[in-house]
């Protein structure tokens, strides 16, 4: 006598579930599909769609240009990470905004089609490019943000696009590189989540680095509503006296030429400065740990007799005394932007051959003096700085007072790297400024991280990788203010070293015994002013 197993009866009803939920993912597949292909109708004011169209998973062909290959390296991801394996299935959705009669801004959304976290992430650009961070905007798809980006309303793609040309006789494209563009962005974003979700984004970040810090702050600062939490990586601001204190090494060096300061000189001056300030482990892993306590001054090099590879002339001395402090006002002595922090003396070596610095005269040139002749040789450092400001500093930037942002909860995370030719020392200026500036509400909502070892958003042989997105989203939705982070280092897609990264004012010291490459061996501590 056959004797049916008692679940054998269940499997007629198990393969038809099987089938019915197969059948329901399709028809949920496919209804996602349809509502992204709608979005292409979908009225926005001074903007058309021209792109909705859902991607399958491992369909996407990121689009080539040099800042999407700079923005695959994990430092410059929210993530913290690069994007790995096949894209997640998405909505994009691509539009042109025309809030002017002269503005062209390209924007892209994607939405993912299935697993939507419930938020968007705004991710920002970097310097005068224009080109959308692709990789980063995927970063966040693949976590579940609904992300979005623009080219900030010019094509670096083309001749008039490169630098900073697009803005010569255009003053409303300007406007829209300063600000319009990232505000619009957000605005359209939040709307076609709303209409393919049915319901509006929970909560809206910003991550950004280098110019992308900087629209991080503008955000804040003009529309504090707009976003939830907003992480600014090395935000040069003020803009116009940043790019002042880029082109400051080549003209001091084009009036001083007699100096002859080679890389190689620069190099080695930066060896002494490590030599003298590092700390045994930092001068093992190879940068100064708290350059702002350094105390290496350049008269220590000083030549007792005729110049050689290992010491300076006087005139050399005096060349490096000029660049660690920065362009002055020559009137009131005040420094305009401080020079790179000790043990950076190697950045300079771009600017020995006494030339203008490529961005940064594009800032002057084409946008605070509209004259594609400017000679910055002739700059006067406290007439042409002012009025450069006064012509951008209403555009481009962000004052101490982001109140409004605060007091309505928002999260503000700054960081920058010591191996920046941003100093960090301006930065921990600014932070504290915002701190006095900003109301109660600042010192339970603002952070700043100086990353020892780091170079301009990432890079350099500090510990440059770590998860911005999921701390600003702790802190955001749990109220979780980040004091202590593990960063890490990663050579060949592999972790090498953790260290972590402290709130200031404190900063990470060894703790006596342990693995100098593992975080757990370190401890937050204060540090003097």
């Amino acid at each position: 006598m056959q004797i049916n197993h008692p679940c054998s009866a269940l499997r007629p009803f198990l393969r038809y579930a099987a089938v019915s939920l197969l059948t329901l993912a399709m028809a949920a597949q496919a209804h996602a599909e349809d509502t992204c292909s709608a979005l292409a109708a979908r009225a926005l004011p001074d903007a058309t769609i021209t792109v909705a169209e859902a991607i399958a998973p491992g369909q996407y062909q990121m689009p080539e240009n040099p800042l999407t290959r700079l923005a695959s390296f994990s430092g410059m991801n929210p993530a913290g990470r690069p994007a790995v394996g096949p894209n997640p299935a998405f909505c994009r959705v691509a539009a042109t905004l025309r809030p002017s009669s002269d503005s062209d801004i390209k924007i892209e959304v994607w939405l993912p089609l299935n697993g939507w976290n419930g938020k968007l992430l705004g991710v920002g650009s970097f310097g005068w490019g224009g080109a959308m961070m692709y990789p980063a905007m995927r970063a966040g798809l693949e976590q579940g943000y609904a992300t979005a980006a623009t080219d900030t309303g010019h094509d670096s793609s083309t001749e008039e696009g490169k630098g900073g040309q697009f803005a010569l006789g255009h003053p409303e494209k300007l406007i829209d590189y300063a600000w319009r563009a990232d505000h619009l962005m957000t605005v359209h974003a939040k709307k076609l989540i709303k209409a393919y979700y049915g319901k509006p984004a929970s909560r809206a970040y910003w991550i950004g680095c280098s110019l992308g810090g900087l629209e991080g702050l503008i955000e804040a600062r003009r529309f504090p509503d707009d976003y939830d939490g907003i992480v600014a990586g090395a935000p040069p601001n003020p803009l116009v006296k940043f790019n002042a204190a880029q082109l400051w090494p080549g003209w001091l060096l084009g009036r001083h030429r007699d100096v002859n300061m080679t890389k190689a000189k620069l190099e080695m001056v930066s060896k002494a400065a490590l030599k003298a300030c590092a700390t045994p482990i930092g001068l093992k892993q190879g940068f100064i740990d708290d350059p702002q306590h350094c105390d290496f001054e350049p008269e220590q090099l000083q030549c007792k007799g005729t110049e050689t590879a290992d010491c300076l002339t006087a005139g050399q001395v005096e060349l490096m005394q000029q660049l660690y402090r920065g362009p002055i006002n020559p009137r009131t002595g005040e420094v305009i932007f401080p020079g790179v922090a000790k043990g950076n003396e190697n950045l300079l070596g771009d600017f020995v051959d006494g030339q203008a610095f490529p961005v940064a005269l594009d800032l002057f040139k084409y946008a605070a003096f509209q004259d594609p002749d400017w000679d910055w040789t002739t700059m006067d450092w406290d007439k042409t700085v002012n009025e450069a400001v006064n012509r951008l500093g209403p555009l481009l930037h962000v004052d101490s007072n982001l109140t409004a942002f605060f007091d309505r909860g928002a999260k503000l995370l700054l960081y920058v790297g010591w191996n920046d030719f941003h100093n960090g020392q301006e930065l921990i200026d600014y932070y504290q400024s915002l701190l006095r500036d900003s109301g109660k509400a600042a010192r339970a909502s603002a952070r700043l991280f100086l990353v020892p070892g780091m170079g301009h958003c990432y890079g350099g042989a500090g510990c440059d990788t770590f998860d911005k997105l999921a701390i600003i989203d702790n802190w955001v939705e749990h109220g979780v203010a980040p004091q202590r982070i593990v960063a890490s280092k990663i050579e060949d897609g592999k972790v090498v070293r953790t260290r972590p990264l402290c709130a200031w004012p404190q900063a990470a010291r060894y703790a006596g015994k342990g693995d100098i490459d593992n975080a757990d061996s370190y401890a937050c501590v204060e540090v003097t002013q």
